[in-house]
């Protein structure tokens, strides 16, 4: 890192310690580190890949153990930058955005064309109340986030998520269901933790870090989550609550 890096890391520290702006300061703080750290990363990941390619136009064979070892390495660069790349996201809840009047249906558009969709997947919709008030961004980060977590520990080839919304009295209430495997109830208040995953990542690539920012957006902007508890064979329904 550059003297004016350490500088700023060193401010946004100090602020995370005064008691008033300790949520504000610690998160600049993480921004800043995840910033700069992700370039040396980037580093990592690159590099090897090149002493890998020169090795094979000097003539040398790359396999056996080599071959893993590089593997290995690749693997696990790759998934420090995703950490990274996620905990940049998280920091930013909130931040250099306008609060405004979305409409639902305008914001999943936006997010599934973004969004690599696996073959054989299907995403429906059916808003009976579109309009919230929130962040710009953190619409599509909290949508997309959702939607990719039923994506990545889905146990089929095919799957299906369902998204729909209503009013109940001064609220919006919004409901996010797959048909994947479920999260056992032991589990289900678990999952919203920061850097959470209830399999290992070398079963399922990620962070953890979907439903801990589905979380901080949500209560950012005053509402609530948590699951449909019932009795269904598969699948679970995530439901946000967001006032009028």
């Amino acid at each position: 890192m550059n003297t004016q890096t350490n500088g700023n890391l060193h401010k946004a520290a100090q602020a995370a310690t005064g008691s008033s702006a300790a949520s504000k300061g610690f998160e600049e703080f993480v921004y800043l580190l995840s910033h700069d750290v992700r370039n040396s990363i980037r580093a990592l990941v690159e590099v090897p890949q090149w002493i890998k390619e020169d090795l094979i136009a000097e003539g040398h064979s790359i396999q056996g153990s080599t071959a893993e070892n590089f593997d290995l390495m690749d693997t696990h660069t790759r998934r420090l930058d995703r950490m990274f790349a996620d905990l940049l996201v998280y920091s930013r809840v909130g931040n250099k955005q306008t609060v405004q009047s979305v409409d639902l249906a305008v914001a999943i558009e936006q997010v599934l064309s973004q969004l690599n969709t696996p073959t054989g997947f299907q995403i429906t919709h059916d808003f009976k109340h579109k309009i919230i008030r929130i962040g710009d961004q953190d619409i599509l980060t909290l949508l997309s986030a959702v939607i990719s977590n039923a994506f990545k520990h889905h146990d089929r080839d095919v799957g299906a998520v369902h998204i729909s919304s209503w009013q109940e009295a001064s609220e919006c209430v919004v409901h996010i269901s797959d048909d994947g495997p479920g999260i056992p109830l032991k589990f289900r208040d678990k999952v919203f933790d920061i850097m959470t995953t209830l399999k290992s990542r070398d079963e399922v690539e990620g962070s953890g870090m979907g439903l801990s920012v589905t979380r901080k957006i949500v209560e950012l902007y005053a509402g609530s989550l948590g699951w449909v508890s019932d009795e269904q064979e598969r699948g679970v329904t995530l439901e946000i609550r967001f006032q009028i």
